[in-house]
């Protein structure tokens, strides 16, 4: 589909309204992890340890930063 289909489908879906319950359902941001709000914490890597941990997560069907919060948890306990 080229872009100027997908603006008229973006145009013809506004034309006819929206659902306003539904947008209000859907809520905004990424889904939160717990009860309590998660903060960003910056971490320098080296070349190595950045390339060992994306191979970690290729293998295991995960995100980088899930791999690196169970190494914390792992770490930890």
């Amino acid at each position: 589909m080229g872009t100027d289909e997908r603006i008229q489908r973006w145009a013809d879906e506004a034309e006819g309204g929206y659902d306003v319950e539904q947008l209000k359902r859907r809520g905004r941001g990424r889904p939160g992890r717990g009860a309590e709000p998660m903060q960003v914490v910056a971490v320098r890597l080296t070349a190595d340890e950045l390339a060992a941990s994306d191979a970690l997560a290729e293998r295991e069907h995960l995100s980088r930063s899930e791999v690196i919060r169970r190494a914390l948890a792992e770490y930890a306990a």
